[in-house]
Parts: C-alpha cells; sequence; structure tokens
C-alpha cells in the first residue's frame, strides 16, 4: 500500500507535468483547483502577471458550511458555480481548466461540470 507521502508526492509530479503545458493568460486564464480531505478550493489565474482574478472555496461565506449535512461533492458543485458566476461578473468567460494533478473525477469533475454549466467554457 502507498503511503500518504508518495501519493502526494506523485500527484505534485503529475501537477508539474501538468503545468508545463496549461499556462493562463489574460485572454484564457487558468482555473486551478486544489483538494484536501475536506475542502475545496478553485483559483483563476493569471500566470503572465501572477495574479489571482477570482477565488471561491467551501470556506466562502456565500456558501453553507461542510459540517452542515452537505456531501463533498455537492459542496464542489456550489464551489463550481460561485466561480464561474464571480469569473463571468468580472468579465472572463473562457478559461484552461487545471486539475491539480488530480483524476477528474468525483469532486473535480462535480466543480468543473458546475462552471461549465453556469456558462463558464473551458
Amino acid at each position: 500500500m502507498a503511503s500518504v507521502l508518495a501519493k502526494r508526492e506523485a500527484r505534485l509530479r503529475r501537477h508539474r507535468r501538468v503545468r508545463r503545458v496549461v499556462r493562463g493568460t489574460a485572454e484564457r486564464p487558468r482555473l486551478s483547483v486544489f483538494k484536501s480531505a475536506r475542502h475545496i478550493y478553485a483559483q483563476i489565474i493569471n500566470d503572465e502577471d501572477g495574479h489571482t482574478l477570482v477565488a471561491a472555496s467551501t470556506l466562502s461565506k456565500d456558501l453553507p458550511k461542510p459540517g452542515d449535512r452537505i456531501k463533498k461533492t455537492e459542496m464542489a458543485r456550489a464551489v463550481g458555480m460561485l466561480v464561474a458566476e464571480k469569473a463571468l461578473a468580472s468579465g472572463i468567460q473562457t478559461v484552461v481548466f487545471d486539475r491539480g494533478g488530480y483524476p477528474f473525477h468525483g469532486r473535480v469533475k462535480a466543480l468543473a461540470t458546475a462552471a461549465r454549466d453556469r456558462g463558464l467554457k473551458f
């Protein structure tokens, strides 16, 4: 069985491999996802300037607390909708998706699908 450290190192290795190709620009910033055991975070980043343009997470004041008997996948879906609404409000319509080295299923997929359904283009 793989240790937690080996799993984390493997994820970071995948993330670095993806980041060699995926770059956020002013016209098409990067939607980056990070998840922990309890929370999920999404940021829209312009890598040319090194600025975070929009951010949302399960810790956002606009969302219910994750301990309120809401499944983590549902919370990820809510974060995806929130980040898409904030992006569209600030004039960002198209992004490039960065899954952060995580497999594209479960919470990561729920966040991406919700953002897409809200009108954000990948």
